[in-house]
């Protein structure tokens, strides 16, 4: 079934062919489907896109299960990401675990508040509707909590962006050269459909070979009602992490790419008017 106007029913197929720069024609639905568990570590529940993966064992979010299929993720992160190869295709694994000092005392382990508030469930569903809606984010292909009395341990699996790399990889080689404008108009697009990203830096944004721009890493990530506002603090997060990772001696290049950076996010965020409002 082919859906108009840019929106998607379960098992339809997006058309979105004006959607524009970075976006996924005929992106079929994610199929949410839940599913108890058990393995070693005990019983678990798992939320897995029934369309990739026909079925989702607990085993698979640990990675010494993947073997030599396996293997870790070198950029950004707290050393606590890989690459796996599974059914469903290549793939990124990411076991929650705390940063900052509360990573001392609580480690991976988070406040059970129920299923749906959970890091890893909450994040799969937010991709899977950004994904839904054209925007160029990796599709979430499972989800899995493990309980264990107030407090919980999530893991989260998604397609892997083939032959991407991350902004703060790619710029180390040439500022100029980096699709800033690019960068920017598909940053506006997010904030246009009212996707908060909590940690909006240069290790979350991919670029492919094809040139598409893909944000990345949606933990504690939200749905906002669409202002300039909180999108102007998301950029000045960003702006910070880009000036961290300059190359020595480029800070005034760097100041040049974050103005391209802004022009390109301003003429975006003016097409808002075309755009309905999530809320």
């Amino acid at each position: 079934m082919q859906i108009e106007s840019g929106t998607l029913g379960m098992g339809g197929l997006l058309d979105c062919g004006a959607l524009g720069e970075g976006s996924e024609c005929r992106v079929e639905a994610v199929q949410e489907t839940r599913r108890e568990a058990r393995n070693a570590g005990g019983t678990c529940v798992i939320l897995f896109d029934a369309v990739r993966l026909p079925q989702a064992e607990a085993d698979w979010f640990e990675p010494a299960f993947w073997g030599d299929r396996a293997s870790p993720v070198a950029s950004g992160g707290r050393g606590s990401a890989w690459f796996v190869q599974t059914p469903g295709g290549d793939a990124v694994l990411r076991h929650y675990r705390r940063g900052g000092r509360v990573a001392a005392m609580l480690g991976d382990r988070y406040l059970w508040r129920g299923e749906d508030a959970s890091r890893a469930f909450r994040e799969f569903r937010l991709l899977a509707a950004l994904k839904a809606e054209g925007l160029p984010v990796p599709r979430p292909l499972g989800a899995r909590l493990r309980r264990s009395g107030p407090w919980y341990r999530a893991d989260l699996l998604v397609e892997r962006i083939e032959g991407a790399c991350s902004l703060a990889e790619t710029m180390r080689d040439d500022l100029p050269t980096q699709p800033w404008e690019r960068i920017g108009s598909v940053l506006a697009r997010f904030h246009r459909a009212g996707a908060f990203h909590a940690d909006l830096n240069a290790h979350n944004l991919l670029l492919d070979r094809a040139g598409t721009v893909w944000l990345i890493d949606f933990d504690r990530g939200e749905r906002r009602r669409p202002a300039s506002g909180w999108a102007m603090q998301n950029l000045a997060r960003l702006s910070r992490s880009l000036r961290k990772l300059c190359p020595p001696g480029q800070e005034a290049t760097l100041e040049l790419c974050l103005a391209r950076l802004g022009q390109g996010w301003r003429q975006g965020w003016d097409e808002r008017g075309s755009v309905r409002e999530p809320l």
